[in-house]
């Protein structure tokens, strides 16, 4: 294939050298020829990209889609990449038709920041980033389909994308729909099903109100308020640092960006939502169908956090009279077994019984302006009145991060309102706090406390000298409850829990759950309820760079999707990419988005079926997470301009295959780090369920199985002031008590373990390995270094390990001086042909089990026992070769071309044992001895086990003999050779 005649080493004298100069030679060849040829084309079953591949069974592997960073990969990077590359080849080489691609998350938050640093359009150094990665991708001889890659910010994508958001905008959640994969009910319905539910009565109006009675704006509020895309104006996370608004998960624990790591602060913006808690228990349930860790799952259904209980009503006295729209409060509690302990409530800072959320005056407030007679002092905090103390509260509470304000380490303070709740169960009036440790975005915001049995209550309650009474108590002593010094959080029955109609006395916690949820629901004061832990998604950004919503509102401030035809809606060209009106060093800045700048784009001509109106369109983007949810199936279809995916080609790659074990369908495996174990799968499965539900796909999970493959890490040195130094320029020595020395520049250093980061100065890149050492060698170290679930140590001088394998092999075939072929064509010997078998079927095994640095490692062992033969069999080579081709791919194509083969080896069958007699283990010769003397021999299994070959040593002719009946005291068995008996 190659004229390796031309790469020599410096003394010329063997030219055939395998050295990073030849395997660069060999390599980029190979690659220009897959190239050229279409080599890893996969076909679809009909379209553009249907050919006869399509007969053959499917394989679809799926990477996690990258981010092109403008730092370019380092070499931490690749490894998933080349363990799922290794995975495609081998599985080509088993006769199936592989769909394995990579496209790039192009839209994000560095892109726009390096516009508004330098003006350059973010398209310009996404796309420099995309080459430059590609690039890199390409030298490695990853077996990508090309014809298949997507960027996000390809205008068609985009298109796509937004397609997408008017399918979820134009559906609503219908509780009773039956599923289409038979798994109960609750499905997305378009939203004429909802009119007409609405218009039959099915589905009452919010005010009890006949659907026709209903003006053309009000029917429109009602849809528009049970939409899957939906507006809201509830608390936001505002960073000013990044200038937008985060997801809660995009916020640090700390109540600091994920990126960047600036200050988070609470706004009230209106925002686009997605109703993923409507897909809150299918997103749990529907976990048991699908192959993944189960760490992952426990992750998913942890962050779902599904939880059964009751929305109870408590009246609030005085409400009405203090002026406030809200006079009754609902809380939700996983306890209303507990409800006769309810002795004080808490609402957020942010909770409309107070007014509105930007009230910091007391004149502003609802709350009594008058203290209640009797109450103590200390609920002031200080203030002649609840107004005053809820006001100075509130002004505090709005600089709490949320991080601040839920720290389970933090004493929880609060203020009396004035206002009082009427517990249902009881009638007893219990005070109403402000406090911050309630959330707004979380539940109802508003808390029922229950001091006897939690802990934070108790503490409270005792802080500010609240009652405390006892509901539930052990079964043996159920009033024997100690509660001066702490709160009983144990189980047991229920106890002085009776009014006149109910009494859950002597009822265990789930007896009188249910029997409080049935009475709360028959007096209308309560009803049960689910609720999850999991939050809608909030879907709209503060941003330039990313998908414009396919949206526009008219004067009259009501949203209007666009129709199919006016797709996709392309950024305008801008010069400024900042956010309007805002200070990074100021928390009280609000942000108003970029795209707001372009108003000849923003005011919009457009006849939507009503004439020619004026709107205006969306100025928020949506987040980088929309892109990334769905490129799977756009790499099926990435051609068709007609719909999403071809529905026939869709069953194909990602349908249900029962027979095999998969019911949900989705790609054969995904693999990628287990930081996006939450988010990015979760969001992914909301949208593809929704077009599941809508019959735009056949699988109700995007993907099947799996893998998250471990981390490279690597060693990082500091100097005395805690810099860090060049990693690669550190010298190792040994002390005298053989502890290791690091110095650099001749000055100690000292050493710590961690991730790869320019910052620490220890990155390697892939671009150093292939000028060293070639890209197969750093292919098979990667993928040697370990089990590949787990983290490994980058350690540079042992890839010369795996370069010694490759040269190795080049030389069991290749005469490093004359270029010619050293192999016989004279049948291997039989140790020979039997390693042959085992390696073949323990390296298809690993290769399976993605075990693949143990395949590695048997495929050094039989090169090195091909290395200690005078000249290589063929036949063994040949199977060297095909099964080393899937973590070496060059140097695999380059021998098989030598020996003879014209076309590339990617189809080529992986080997098989066709004598399974070889995979028979030979026998070994086993001395049997009777009180030290040999008495017998028994040829045995290598593997046979001690009480097996116990029992044949009693057994053998010569030990018959000289026992002559007399018993046995001792078998001492060394299997497999060696048995010692000891006679009575």
């Amino acid at each position: 294939m190659t004229d390796s005649s031309q790469v020599t080493d410096p003394t010329n004298a063997t030219p055939y050298r395998y050295t990073a100069a030849l395997a660069d030679s060999i390599e980029t060849a190979w690659q220009d020829r897959w190239e050229r040829e279409g080599t890893f084309h996969s076909d679809n079953p009909e379209g553009a990209l249907a050919g006869p591949g399509a007969a053959k069974d499917k394989f679809f592997l799926l990477d996690m889609f990258p981010y092109p960073s403008g730092k370019g990969l380092h070499v931490g990077h690749p490894l998933g990449y080349i363990a799922t590359d290794v995975v495609a080849r081998f599985t080509r080489m088993t006769g199936k038709n592989v769909l394995y691609t990579m496209g790039y998350d192009a839209f994000g938050l560095p892109a726009e920041q390096y516009a508004v640093a330098t003006g350059q359009h973010p398209r310009v150094s996404t796309e420099a980033n995309i080459a430059n990665m590609r690039r890199q991708l390409r030298r490695l001889g990853l077996s990508h389909d090309s014809r298949r890659s997507v960027q996000t910010i390809d205008v068609d994508y985009v298109r796509w994308t937004q397609w997408i958001f008017l399918k979820i905008f134009g559906s609503w959640f219908d509780p009773n729909a039956p599923r289409r994969d038979g798994r109960g009910t609750g499905a997305a319905r378009p939203v004429a099903e909802l009119e007409a539910k609405l218009a039959s009565g099915e589905v009452p109006t919010p005010d009890g109100r006949p659907w026709a009675e209903l003006s053309a704006g009000e029917r429109a509020d009602v849809i528009d308020s049970h939409r899957l895309a939906y507006v809201s104006s509830a608390p936001v996370n505002w960073c000013p640092g990044l200038g937008t608004v985060l997801a809660n998960e995009e916020v640090t624990s700390e109540g600091r960006s994920e990126r960047g790591n600036y200050p988070v602060f609470k706004r009230n913006l209106r925002q686009w939502m997605m109703r993923i808690t409507a897909y809150g228990d299918r997103l749990a349930e529907d976990l048991d169908t699908v192959d993944w860790p189960e760490k992952v799952r426990s992750m998913q259904r942890n962050w779902i956090g599904r939880s059964e209980g009751a929305n109870v009503t408590f009246p609030v006295e005085g409400a009405a009279e203090a002026g406030s729209a809200v006079t009754e409060l609902t809380v939700y509690t996983t306890r209303p077994d507990t409800l006769f302990g309810a002795t004080f409530m808490v609402v957020a800072p942010e909770h409309p019984l107070l007014g509105s959320v930007e009230a910091t005056d007391a004149e502003d407030l609802t709350v009594p302006a008058t203290w209640p007679q009797g109450t103590r002092e200390a609920w002031t905090a200080g203030h002649a009145t609840p107004a005053e103390a809820v006001a100075s509260y509130r002004a505090y509470a709005a600089g709490a991060t949320e991080a601040e304000r839920t720290d389970e380490g933090r004493t929880k303070t609060g203020v009396f309102t004035g206002l009082y709740g009427v517990n249902p169960v009881n009638g007893a009036k219990v005070p109403v706090f402000v406090a911050d440790y309630v959330l707004m975005g979380y539940g109802t915001g508003a808390i029922m406390a229950v001091p006897a049995h939690d802990d934070r209550d108790f503490a409270f309650a005792r802080a500010y000298d609240l009652d405390i009474v006892q509901t539930i108590g052990p079964a043996e002593d159920p009033r024997g409850v100690d509660l001066s010094e702490a709160a009983y959080t144990g189980d047991g029955v229920a106890v002085d829990s009776a009014n006149d109609e109910i009494s859950l006395d002597g009822l265990s916690k789930d007896e009188a759950k249910a029997a409080m949820i049935a009475w709360l629901e028959s007096t209308g004061t309560g009803r049960g309820a689910v609720t999850y832990r999991l939050r809608d998604w909030l879907f709209s950004r503060q941003r330039y760079w990313g998908e414009p919503f396919p949206v526009v509102w008219d004067e009259e401030g009501r949203v209007h999707a666009l129709p199919e035809s006016m797709l996709p809606v392309e950024l305008p060209e801008v010069t400024d990419y900042s956010p309007r009106s805002y200070d990074p060093d100021d928390a009280a800045s609000c942000p108003e988005p970029p795209l707001g700048k372009a108003e000849d784009w923003v005011k919009v001509e457009l006849d939507l079926g009503n004439g020619m109106r004026t709107y205006y369109r969306e100025t928020n983007t949506m987040p980088q997470w929309a892109g990334s949810c769905w490129y799977e199936m756009r790499y099926i279809d990435p051609t068709d301009d007609t719909q999403l995916v071809s529905p026939v080609n869709e069953a194909y790659w990602m349908g249900p295959r029962p027979e095999a074990g998969n019911t949900s369908g989705g790609t054969d495996l995904y693999v990628g780090g287990v930081e996006h174990a939450v988010l990015h799968l979760l969001y992914s499965r909301f949208w593809h369920k929704v077009l599941f539900d809508l019959g735009v796909v056949s699988s109700s999970e995007p993907y099947h199985k799996l893998f998250n493959q471990g981390y490279v890490q690597a060693y990082a040195y500091t100097d005395s002031r805690g810099q860090y130094v060049p990693a690669d320029e550190v010298e190792e020595t040994t002390a005298p008590d053989g502890a290791p020395v690091f110095t650099w520049r001749g000055q100690p250093v000292a050493r710590e373990y961690g991730k790869m980061g320019k910052s620490l100065k220890n990155i390697v890149t892939p671009d150093d390995m292939y000028e060293s050492y070639g890209a197969d060698t750093f292919r098979v170290y990667e993928m040697s270094m370990g089990p590949l679930d787990q983290d490994r140590p980058w350690d540079t001088r042992a890839v010369a390990g795996s370069q010694r394998f490759l040269a190795r092999l080049w030389r069991n075939v290749v005469d490093e001086v004359t270029g010619e072929l050293v192999v016989s064509d004279e049948p291997a010997h039989e140790a020979t042909r039997r390693l042959i078998a085992q390696t073949i079927v323990g390296v298809r095994a690993d290769y399976e089990g993605m075990r693949l640095n143990t395949a590695i490692a048997k495929l050094i062992v039989l090169n090195n026992h091909l290395t200690g033969l005078k000249r290589s069999p063929r036949e063994a080579v040949e199977a060297l070769t095909l099964m080393t081709a899937p973590v070496a791919p060059h140097i695999a194509e380059e021998i098989w071309f030598r020996l003879g083969h014209e076309g590339s080896l990617a189809y080529e069958a992986f080997p098989v044992v066709e004598d399974e007699s070889l995979l028979a283990a030979e026998k070994v010769t086993c001395v049997i001895q009777v009180k030290g003397k040999v008495r017998d021999r028994l040829e045995v299994d290598p593997e046979i086990d001690e009480a097996e070959l116990g029992r044949l040593a009693l057994s053998a002719p010569g030990v018959v003999r000289t026992l002559d009946g007399r018993g046995v005291r001792k078998v001492i068995v060394r299997a497999p050779k060696l048995v010692s008996i000891v006679p009575e």
